[in-house]
């Protein structure tokens, strides 16, 4: 066997494999033809080298198919800028899938009452109040006239201004409803305009317009009582528009609360996950970020800070990859140089990221029912936070660190 490899090596065209393999056929007079053979267990170079040679212009197909793609994604987005706010708003992706919005004790919520409000003529969008825990058992069965006079307890309220993707029943968002109602908050939530079950189109003018109309609307039924705004993700742009527009008119809520917040959309498209193939193509400003401000998109909470007068914390974890922690810090460093927040309370809190919390589960933590009690108290008691208190609470979270800027 190993002379009649080293024979077939000799002579690697076909010519010699099959003149070869007719050789040994005559010689040894076998009943079946060795030359069959021979093809049969593919020993014959030239056969392999076919396939050696069918295998990379296949894999030079491949990669020609995958660069035309590479290219022409941004190439695309440059001429359909229209692409490019889909990708910010993602708010075609409905996620949990066969949710029923109109049932919110479906999630768990027996205490939730789902209405639709219209921000403007021909658009209605769906809204959630969730009664604070204590109030469950009374809240059974109840109807739409009774959780619109419950606003007129003493809880205090917050309005919780979502991300991108999926809609007011996320999980996650389900979840904080929850702490946040056992810490005896009244929580309304709603789905912007073209999310969910809300009519129209996504913008970001028309999401700043349906938070503000909801906070109106709030604040006509609670009067004095205080209101607090919640934004998480690209919500956190939305809240700093709708703060940076209270303040503007001289009526600040009572406080800002930013989870994983980011600068502003240009740095945020950068340094999110999605834009890493791309991030080093020259070019990448030109095709992608100048698309998303031609779709007049900024959310520009970096500009925002230095217009808003009111308590400010913000919550980060540090593993975070769609909003890198950086941006947090950053956002809360130009937070506490502003001048429109002197005299006003600014605190910051990392997540560790042993924790695991990422993008989107601070809610999990044990100690965040504690960090709202005391930080929330002391953001409408206090504009000074004294070293003693910080020591107290640094003490009180070992895992958790604190910076603070007075």
């Amino acid at each position: 066997l190993n002379v009649v490899v080293e024979l077939i090596q000799d002579q690697p065209d076909q010519t010699g494999c099959s003149a070869l393999a007719g050789f040994l056929d005559y010689c040894f007079d076998s009943t079946f033809p060795l030359s069959g053979m021979l093809s049969h267990l593919s020993l014959c170079p030239f056969s392999l080298c076919s396939r050696r040679g069918g295998l990379m212009w296949r894999l030079r197909r491949i990669l020609i198919w995958v660069l035309g793609i590479y290219i022409a994604i941004p190439v695309i987005i440059k001429l359909c800028p229209a692409i490019q706010a889909k990708l910010v708003f993602l708010n075609f992706v409905r996620v949990p899938y066969f949710i029923d919005l109109k049932r919110p004790q479906d999630q768990g919520l027996n205490h939730t009452h789902n209405f639709y409000l219209q921000p403007e003529e021909g658009i209605n969008i769906g809204v959630w109040h969730t009664v604070p825990t204590v109030m469950w058992r009374e809240a059974q069965a109840r109807d739409p006239e009774w959780f619109d006079k419950s606003f007129q307890s003493n809880h205090p309220v917050i309005l919780y201004l979502h991300g991108n993707a999926g809609t007011r029943g996320g999980d996650h968002r389900v979840q904080l409803y929850k702490v946040l109602s056992s810490l005896g908050y009244h929580v309304v939530t709603f789905d912007y305009r073209g999310w969910g079950d809300s009519e129209g189109s996504p913008s970001e003018k028309g999401m700043t317009s349906d938070a503000l109309f909801l906070y109106q609307w709030i604040k006509q039924r609670i009067g004095q009582k205080p209101l607090h705004i919640w934004g998480h993700s690209l919500g956190t742009g939305v809240a700093t528009n709708l703060v940076r527009r209270l303040c503007d008119r001289g009526t600040p809520p009572d406080s800002l609360i930013l989870e994983s917040p980011f600068t502003n959309i240009r740095e945020e498209a950068k340094s999110h996950p999605f834009s890493m193939v791309y991030r080093y193509l020259p070019g990448f400003d030109w095709f992608f970020l100048d698309s998303i401000t031609a779709n007049d998109i900024r959310f520009a909470s970096d500009e925002n800070v230095k217009h808003i007068s009111c308590p400010v914390l913000i919550l980060h974890a540090e593993d975070d990859t769609v909003v890198p922690f950086q941006l947090g810090k950053k956002l809360y460093d130009l937070a506490a140089q502003s001048k429109s927040l002197n005299g006003h309370k600014v605190q910051f809190i990392p997540f560790s990221s042993a924790l695991g919390y990422r993008h989107k589960f601070i809610y999990k933590s044990p100690q965040l029912p504690n960090i709202l009690r005391y930080v929330l108290y002391t953001l409408q008691t206090a504009a000074i936070c004294t070293f003693s208190q910080c020591s107290v609470l640094t003490k009180q979270f070992s895992n958790i660190h604190l910076i603070f800027w007075v």
